[in-house]
C-alpha cells in the first residue's frame, strides 16, 4: 500500500501516490497557466472502456444460471456439483476484492485493467473448453480471481477521470446503469446462447467483450510510471481473502445443507474467526489493506451497508423470480430473459434520476429512498400466486426493484470512492465486496424462509406443489421487504451528521 499521505482536497485529482495515470493527461497543454489540469478528452472513451469491462464481469455473475442444465448434462456435473460452478466464481470474486483493489497501488490503474482483461478472457477460453468439471470449476474461480483485480480498476479510473461533480454524476451513472442491468442482461444473453448455440458459448462471449474493453484501455488510459514505495499488507490480504470466502462458502453450504449443519457452521465460524483477526491486524500495521479511515467514515460506511442490503433483497428477487417465470410460467428461457428487461428500464429511469443530485442532495436522502423503493417491489411480490399475470404482478416489481437499485449503486460507487485519495480502489472494492456478500447472504438466508414456508404449506395442501413454491417466494419476499426498510432506517441514522458543522464530509453531502 502506498504510504503517501492523504491530499485534504474533497476531490482527488491528482492520485500521484498510486502507480497508473487516470485517464487525464499528463501534462497540461501548451499556454495552460497553472490551477487545475484541463479535463482529457479521451476521459468518455475511458469510461466506455471501463463500463465494458464492469459488464463482462456483470454478466458473468447470472449467465451460467441459464446454461447450468446444459452444462450439468454435458460433463457430467451431480446435482450437488452443480452449484459449485456459481460458488467458485464468487468464492474468487468476493474473497479477493480488498486485494485487488489494494494490488492498483502496485500495478497501476492501467497495468491493473489490461491484466484483469487478459487473465478474465483467458479464464473464460478454459472454461468454454472445458472437458469435465474440474476444469469448468477452475476456469470459473479464475475468471472470480482476475474480476476482483479489474474491478477496483474500474472504479479507480472512474473517479480519478471525473472529479468534477457534473461529470461525475453523468460517469457514475453510466457506470451504474450498466453494473446494474447487467444481471437482467446476463439471463437474456445466456437463455439466447444455449438456446440458439451452445451452452460453452456463455464463457466464449467474453473473449470479444474483453478485447473491444482493452482496446478502449490501451486508448484511453494513459500510462504512467511503477510507484517506488508501494506495499502490500499479505498476513491482511490473507485474512480477509480467507475469512470472506469462507463466509460465501458457509452461505452457499447453507442453502442446500441447512444452517445448523457442521458443513455451513464450520466455514462460517472459520470467516468471522479469519475478519475478526482481520479487523485487529488493520489497527496495528502501518500500511493496513484496508485502512480504518476507510470505514469509520459514516457516509461511506453508510453506502456499504446500502449495497450490503440491496443485494440481500434484490439478488433473492432475481433468484426466486427466474423459478417462478420458468417452472410455474413455463417460460422458455429466452422468454424469461426477456421478462427481465423492465429491471434494466427501472435501473436506467433511477439512473436519470439520481446522478444529477449527487454532490447536491444529502447521501442519506439519496440511500433511503432507493432502498424503500427496492423493498415496495419485494413487498408486491408478496402478493404473486400460481394463477398472476406478468403484466399485473411481476412487470411491478422488476420496475421498482430496478428503479431503487439504480439510486443505490450510483450513490454508493460515487460516496465510497470520493475523497478517498490513494485509497480510492480499496474503497471501491469494498463496495463490491458488499454487494458479493450480500448476494450470497440473501439468496442462502431467503432459500431458506422460502423452503420452510413450502414445507409448511405442503403439510397442510399435501400435493400443491407449485402453489407451495409460489407460497415460499411470497413470503421470503415480505420477510426481504421488511429487512430493507429497517436497512434503510439504519442507514439514514448511520449517515446523518452528528452537529450541524458536519454538514460536508470527505464522502460527500450527508
Amino acid at each position: 500500500m502506498s504510504t503517501a499521505p492523504e491530499a485534504p482536497e474533497a476531490f482527488d485529482t491528482s492520485e500521484a501516490s498510486e502507480a497508473s495515470s487516470s485517464a487525464r493527461p499528463a501534462a497540461a497543454p501548451p499556454g495552460h497557466r497553472g490551477g487545475p489540469p484541463p479535463p482529457d478528452p479521451r476521459r468518455w472513451w475511458a469510461l466506455a472502456a471501463v463500463a465494458t469491462a464492469q459488464l463482462m464481469i456483470g454478466l458473468d455473475l447470472t449467465i451460467m444460471n441459464i446454461a447450468l442444465p446444459s452444462a450439468q448434462r454435458a460433463l457430467g456435473l451431480s446435482d450437488p456439483g452443480r452449484q459449485w460452478v456459481i460458488t467458485s466464481f464468487a468464492l474468487g470474486y468476493g474473497g479477493l476484492l480488498l486485494l485487488g483493489g489494494r494490488l492498483i497501488g502496485l500495478l497501476g490503474r492501467r497495468r491493473a485493467l489490461l491484466a484483469g482483461l487478459s487473465g478474465f478472457a483467458l479464464a473464460s477460453a478454459l472454461g468454454g473448453a472445458a472437458t469435465g468439471p474440474a476444469m469448468l470449476l477452475a476456469a470459473r474461480g479464475l475468471q472470480g480471481a482476475f474480476g476482483a483485480l479489474l474491478t477496483p480498476a474500474v472504479l479507480a479510473t472512474l473517479a480519478a477521470s471525473f472529479p468534477e461533480p457534473a461529470e461525475r454524476g453523468r460517469a457514475f451513472g453510466a457506470y451504474g446503469t450498466v453494473m446494474g442491468s447487467s444481471s437482467g442482461v446476463g439471463v437474456l444473453l445466456g437463455g439466447v446462447l444455449t438456446d440458439w448455440l451452445d451452452w460453452r458459448w456463455c464463457c466464449y462471449v467474453n473473449l470479444p467483450i474483453a478485447l473491444a474493453a482493452a482496446a478502449g484501455v490501451l486508448y484511453a488510459v494513459r500510462p504512467a510510471p511503477w510507484a517506488a514505495g508501494v506495499r502490500v499488507d499479505v498476513v491482511g490480504a490473507v485474512l480477509a481473502g480467507l475469512g470472506l470466502m469462507a463466509l460465501v462458502l458457509g452461505f452457499a453450504r447453507a442453502e442446500t445443507e441447512g444452517w445448523a449443519a457442521a458443513p455451513t457452521l464450520g466455514p462460517l465460524a472459520a470467516g468471522l474467526l479469519a475478519l475478526t483477526a482481520f479487523g485487529w491486524t488493520q489497527r496495528r500495521f502501518a500500511a493496513p489493506l484496508l485502512p480504518p479511515r476507510i470505514l469509520l467514515d459514516r457516509r461511506r460506511a453508510g453506502s456499504y451497508l446500502s449495497v450490503l442490503t440491496l443485494a440481500v433483497g434484490m439478488f433473492a428477487a432475481l433468484f426466486f423470480l427466474t423459478f417462478y417465470l420458468q417452472n410455474v410460467l413455463c417460460y422458455a428461457p429466452v422468454r424469461a430473459g426477456l421478462a427481465f428487461l423492465p429491471l434494466t428500464a427501472g435501473l436506467m429511469l433511477g439512473v436519470r434520476a439520481v446522478a444529477p443530485l449527487l454532490g447536491r442532495a444529502p447521501v442519506r436522502a439519496l440511500l433511503c429512498p432507493g432502498l424503500l423503493a427496492v423493498a415496495a417491489g419485494l413487498a408486491l411480490l408478496g402478493r404473486v400466486r400460481v394463477d398472476s399475470g406478468y403484466a399485473t404482478h411481476v412487470l411491478p416489481v422488476f420496475l421498482l426493484v430496478g428503479l431503487g437499485a439504480g439510486w443505490v449503486l450510483v450513490t454508493a460507487n460515487s460516496t465510497a470512492t470520493l475523497g478517498a485519495g490513494p485509497d480510492t480502489a480499496v474503497a471501491g472494492a469494498g463496495v463490491m465486496t458488499a454487494q458479493q456478500i450480500g448476494a450470497s447472504l440473501g439468496t442462502a438466508l431467503l432459500s431458506t424462509v422460502a423452503g420452510t414456508a413450502t414445507g409448511h404449506y405442503l403439510r397442510s395442501h399435501p400435493g400443491a406443489a407449485r402453489q407451495a413454491a409460489v407460497h415460499g417466494y411470497a413470503v421470503a419476499g415480505l420477510g426481504a421487504a421488511a429487512f430493507l426498510c429497517l436497512a434503510a432506517l439504519a442507514v439514514f441514522l448511520l449517515t446523518g451528521p452528528l452537529r450541524a458543522a458536519e454538514g460536508r464530509g470527505p464522502a460527500g453531502a450527508g
